[in-house]
């Protein structure tokens, strides 16, 4: 499995950032997204702008705290943990992803695809909390 690693701070309380976060009716602010179909409580679809779908099983949800789910789609399946921890009068998340990638050949590539991935998605929520 590969593993990725990203923590950012942000100005704010935890449940501001959980609530945008873990509130899936509410994609907007991701720009990579087209939309989110909810399943059930604990299932989720997101597709991307061009359709590209990964469906979602969330495995841990204490609120302020931790959030964490299980990620598949035809290319990887793996873990995704986020976790939120009240900071210097603001907040900060850590968020984690470990993928196994489907196609050997992506293992070259999945490192910086995630690295890449996790910077669009602190960039989308900075921008989303300044909004507030």
């Amino acid at each position: 499995m590969k593993r990725s690693t990203v923590t950012a701070q942000f100005p704010c309380d935890c449940k501001t950032v959980w609530d945008i976060v873990t509130d899936n009716k509410n994609y907007e602010w991701r720009s990579d997204l087209s939309k989110i179909e909810m399943i059930d409580e604990n299932r989720f679809d997101e597709y991307t702008k061009t359709g590209f779908v990964t469906h979602f099983q969330i495995t841990a949800k204490e609120p302020y705290r931790e959030y964490r789910f299980d990620m598949e789609n035809q290319n990887m399946s793996g873990h995704w943990s986020g976790i939120f921890e009240s900071r210097d009068g603001g907040t900060q998340i850590t968020f984690t992803e470990e993928v196994r990638v489907k196609n050997p050949i992506m293992n070259l590539f999945v490192k910086g695809y995630l690295k890449k991935q996790q910077a669009k998605y602190i960039a989308d929520l900075r921008e989303a909390i300044a909004k507030l």
